[in-house]
């Protein structure tokens, strides 16, 4: 006979309260009581797909919170996360045998929508569902910020970081299908990732004059008057002053120490388009090894391009979104938080009372703070020995509950008498 798996209250209380605030930072930030049809595309929001309605083999479709809730009750549902620019589909030409009940006015098709092996419970690039029955290794799931599906920590062919939950992550595939990016990875990447970095060998007439030095430093146009290390610019420290009239015709200058290397590709004034940071990186001359996923710290969307070109190739690809901080997942959920907080403020308890007496009022709050401190006690009992808490131990503190207010009811009683 086995014996049989326990865990402290502790642990269930810690991991109840994580789970509730990653619940609330997901559903807070999606309306539960209106089909979101009618908004359009939503910027982000919760999402289902439903296994019941639009098994594996017919069209892909997804359904909004307040959808999953009132009109697929009780159905086999895939949990999507959020979703960008998503139009809700419940009740549409997908499902054959069902018709919204919160928006039944609905297009037969939302051709903006994009779909994934994620609407039929599959994920990553192994296509397995999740939870996994047949894995037996415990793995985290992490979104691609791009394609937003989820691939297991061990299948990104990279080492995840610490701190992941505050990163970004753009998976290897979309990495490569979109060349820039590896561009920006070389300067604005999450450090500390088991790559290969060396330096570009490209054409001779492109490489400045090096006078001496061996800290390498360099100004961009489109900065300023900031003198930025090479190797900090994705950190963005700003580290010595610079005399920006001594070289303004430069489209930028690099420095090591104290001394000027001025490169030998130098563009007239007069001929000079508004510069791209992107041009600008790519000319410092390094380079790394493509492979693996990529993490990107909090704010490096700030630090994209936005110069006309770089918005009409973001565009093209489908990417302008990379160029929207509102649009993270982080910010999402921030905006659930908040929206649990204000809703917190409303007291369900305080509501109820606000509709009995005064005498009625007191003696309810004086049995619910009565009972709260002493189960509180009670449990903190079982913390404090590292015991487990069992069903005839809490059935045991009502009865024990019960009892004593049937002795206060008989007391009254015999007290009024």
């Amino acid at each position: 006979m086995t014996e049989e798996q326990t865990v402290s209250l502790v642990d269930v209380l810690e991991e109840d309260e994580e789970l509730e605030e990653e619940a609330s930072a997901v559903l807070a930030g999606s309306d539960s009581d209106h089909c979101s049809y009618p908004q359009g595309y939503v910027k982000r929001q919760a999402l289902y797909a439903c296994n019941t309605c639009t098994p594996k083999g017919g069209q892909p479709a997804g359904v909004c919170l307040a959808c999953s809730y009132t009109c697929h009750e009780g159905h086999e549902l895939f949990e999507l996360y959020t979703k960008r620019n998503f139009r809700c589909d419940c009740g549409n030409r997908k499902f054959t045998d069902l018709q919204c009940k919160l928006h039944p006015d609905k297009d037969e098709v939302n051709s903006l929508n994009k779909y994934s092996q994620n609407f039929f419970g599959l994920y990553c690039t192994c296509s397995r569902p999740y939870p996994d029955p047949d894995d037996q290794v415990e793995d985290e799931m992490i979104q691609c910020v791009v394609c937003e599906d989820w691939l297991h920590g061990r299948h990104l062919g990279c080492v995840v970081p610490e701190s992941v939950e505050l990163q970004e992550m753009i998976c290897e595939s979309c990495m490569n299908k979109n060349p820039f990016l590896w561009t920006y990875a070389i300067h604005l990447a999450v450090p500390g990732e088991v790559v290969q970095v060396k330096e570009e060998t490209g054409a001779e007439s492109n490489k400045p004059e090096k006078v001496r030095g061996s800290n390498l430093w360099l100004l961009c146009s489109s900065l300023n008057t900031i003198l930025i290390n090479v190797n900090l610019f994705s950190r963005g420290h700003v580290l010595l002053p610079y005399n920006r009239n001594a070289y303004e015709s430069l489209p930028y200058v690099f420095v090591q120490d104290d001394e000027i290397i001025k490169p030998t590709f130098k563009r007239c004034r007069e001929e000079a388009e508004p510069s791209c940071r992107l041009e600008e990186l790519q000319q410092i001359g390094r380079n790394r090894v493509q492979s693996g996923a990529v993490f990107w710290p909090s704010a490096w969307r700030s630090k994209l391009c936005c110069c006309n070109t770089c918005q009409k190739r973001l565009s093209e690809a489908g990417l302008s979104f990379l160029l929207d901080e509102a649009d993270t997942v982080f910010a999402y959920e921030k905006k659930g938080k908040n929206n649990e907080q204000k809703h917190d403020g409303h007291d369900p308890l305080m509501s109820a009372l606000d509709n009995l007496n005064r005498v009625q009022q007191l003696e309810i709050i004086h049995g619910y703070n009565d009972m709260k401190t002493e189960l509180k006690d009670f449990l903190q009992r079982f913390a404090a020995e590292g015991k487990v808490v069992t069903p005839d131990d809490i059935r045991q503190f009502f009865e024990q509950q019960q009892t004593r207010k049937r002795r206060r009811v008989d007391a009254g009683r015999f007290y009024c008498a």
